[in-house]
């Protein structure tokens, strides 16, 4: 299973450090770069630290045009192995996630953000005209039209992700370029 490969092409996250928050999905929900979901509590851990409490999009409230991503910069990928942990095993973005319960980087997508992401990070034919959020679903929806309360993107480009594999030959994974439509 490959997972999906997110690039901050251009984001207003970038620059403005509220548009960025540490996030903690619970032990039974892995979390894959590109992933949208709604952070509503802060972790009351007890630890002191600002960690939010990740949840799946919903519609009640009119929460779906609210979602954070996850966007997290060091993709040194987590091999796991029973209770055990190994990091830098494997080298491929492809197989990076956040194991559920691990902390990671999210970030708050702006109208205007340009986003790269690999087809992992859709359900659907992830070239047309958008992606949307869905209720209950940590990953887009692709769909002809706009879908009301959703954070929606919406399609520029068909482009590729250069990717080190250390193989001679092709390193290009295809990937598909959004500017955020509405949020």
């Amino acid at each position: 299973m490959t997972y999906c490969v997110l690039v901050k092409d251009q984001t207003a996250s970038m620059n403005v450090d509220s548009y960025n928050r540490t996030a903690r999905a619970g032990s039974a929900v892995d979390i894959s770069n590109g992933n949208v979901f709604r952070l509503d509590t802060i972790n009351s851990s007890g630890s002191g630290a600002e960690v939010w409490t990740v949840s799946a999009p919903t519609l009640s409230g009119s929460t779906m045009d609210k979602l954070w991503m996850a966007g997290e910069a060091d993709t040194v990928v987590t091999t796991v192995s029973g209770t055990l942990k190994y990091r830098g095993l494997n080298q491929d973005p492809r197989n990076f996630y956040i194991p559920g319960g691990d902390i990671f980087s999210a970030f708050k997508p702006q109208i205007g953000d340009i986003i790269t992401i690999t087809a992992d990070g859709f359900t659907g034919t992830a070239a047309l005209a958008y992606a949307n959020s869905t209720d209950g679903a940590y990953t887009f929806t692709t769909s002809a039209s706009v879908q009301a309360n959703s954070l929606t993107l919406k399609y520029l480009a068909t482009t590729y992700i250069s990717i080190g594999t250390g193989n001679i030959g092709s390193h290009r994974v295809t990937a598909y370029q959004y500017v955020v439509h509405n949020n």
